[in-house]
């Protein structure tokens, strides 16, 4: 049940009015046959008012929109002859009403418009027949009347709201349940057959190219994203992950950068439908390393622009072992200069050893770079320069720097200001 059951409270057998009407109930008794005139009078004034409320291309609509008005005029009649008249069926119907609103997605604010205007309609014309009828409808009497309309209107759109409520979040949790089930489906490598049905009832639009985001939670700043509904969210999963569609579309990017603060993030490559198993494991695998620290960049990090790093820690002894033969001469420097000489010598390999260019590169003075290559020269001698190996070489001081990243976390320029070492 929603909250409001609990604000509003709705007697199941009847609906209090409070009425003291003398001779109530053979006035009422005068005006039932009236009902259906007045009902069918209050549809044509909402029909003009609120035609998208009626839908004129669906009759069986307005028909229904007729009994609803019939039936609230006809009980609101009862209650006043009789207060304690049973009030179960009526109660059930307007629930439903609201159900039926929530299914077809509709909020209420048409309907509460047009039973205003109801209800404004059916005051003026029940007091106009009794004025016809002989009954002395005094100014107080008439107050009284709309008063009382208006407290009954009041508690039938309690009970249409509960309904509404209720339609909604069981709608809402149902579509939760197929949702999660796709995400499944997803991950899985499920058949096109059974991602087609399934994206169906999630009410989730299959697309061409999507991307797998991996998370981790950054203590409390972390928050619960708010994301477009085409993004499917396994939050509830153990490895928390995100799933969404064209990756790559317009303003992506910033969307989830924006609201994944608090978050770690890693983004797999977009893949088609059939691969998402592949965009998974590459942003668990970016995610792994950039929760220890050896990847960064804002959130989400994709995989894509750290290859290199990813495929060498699959074999991180490996990676080690070549570090140790490759660098031997750098590792036996002193621990001041190891960084900054690893650092140039990669620089030098991707600049072609062109000191102004390198220089650049690390903002230093060119002097500077000019010195630390004397250190590489007395360091390796003639293999600095040589060409064969050279993209093992590369690798291995990529992944040396990778690993000791803190070691280096000041910029060049500011580590070598003021000096050529």
């Amino acid at each position: 049940m929603s909250d409001l059951s609990q604000v509003v409270r709705l007697p199941v057998s009847r609906i209090e009015l409070d009425l003291s009407f003398e001779d109530a109930a053979r006035i009422v008794g005068d005006l039932r046959e009236h009902v259906p005139g007045i009902a069918a009078e209050a549809v044509r004034r909402i029909e003009r008012r609120l035609p998208e409320f009626v839908r004129p291309h669906d009759p069986r609509y307005a028909k229904a929109v007729q009994l609803g008005v019939e039936c609230a005029i006809g009980h609101f009649l009862e209650l006043m002859a009789d207060p304690a008249a049973p009030s179960a069926e009526v109660v059930e119907f307007w629930r439903q009403i609201g159900v039926g609103e929530a299914s077809e997605g509709r909020t209420l604010d048409s309907w509460q418009a047009a039973t205003r205007i109801g209800t404004g309609l059916a005051v003026e014309r029940l007091t106009d027949h009794a004025e016809r009828m002989g009954y002395r409808t005094s100014p107080a009497s008439i107050a009284a009347i709309a008063n009382a309309a208006l407290d009954y209107l009041n508690q039938l759109a309690a009970i249409v709201a509960e309904g509404h409520a209720d339609a909604a979040a069981r709608a809402a949790g149902a579509l939760q349940d197929h949702r999660r089930r796709l995400i499944g489906l997803l991950l899985d490598g499920a058949s096109p057959a059974d991602l087609k049905g399934a994206a169906r009832e999630a009410d989730w639009a299959l697309p061409r190219t999507l991307a797998v985001v991996t998370l981790r939670e950054d203590g409390a700043e972390a928050r619960h994203p708010s994301l477009p509904p085409d993004v499917l969210l396994g939050l509830h999963l153990g490895e928390p992950c995100l799933i969404v569609p064209d990756p790559e579309g317009p303003g992506r990017a910033r969307m989830l950068e924006r609201q994944l603060h608090g978050w770690t993030a890693a983004i797999g490559p977009a893949v088609g439908i059939g691969e998402v198993g592949t965009s998974l494991r590459l942003a668990r695998e970016t995610l792994a390393l950039a929760c220890e620290g050896l990847i960064r960049g804002a959130t989400p990090i994709p995989a894509e622009r750290h290859m290199p790093i990813l495929v060498m820690m699959r074999e991180r002894a490996l990676v080690e072992k070549v570090i140790d033969r490759r660098l031997a001469p750098l590792l036996r420097a002193r621990p001041a200069q190891r960084y900054r000489l690893v650092e140039t010598l990669l620089a030098c390999l991707e600049h072609g050893f062109n000191a102004t260019e390198v220089s650049g590169h690390l903002h230093l003075h060119p002097q500077t770079v000019r010195y630390r290559l004397r250190q590489l020269d007395d360091l390796f001698g003639d293999a600095v320069h040589a060409t064969t190996d050279r993209l093992e070489l590369h690798m291995a001081l990529r992944a040396w720097l990778t690993l000791n990243a803190e070691s280096g976390a000041e910029p060049a320029a500011a580590r070598d200001r003021l000096s050529y070492g």
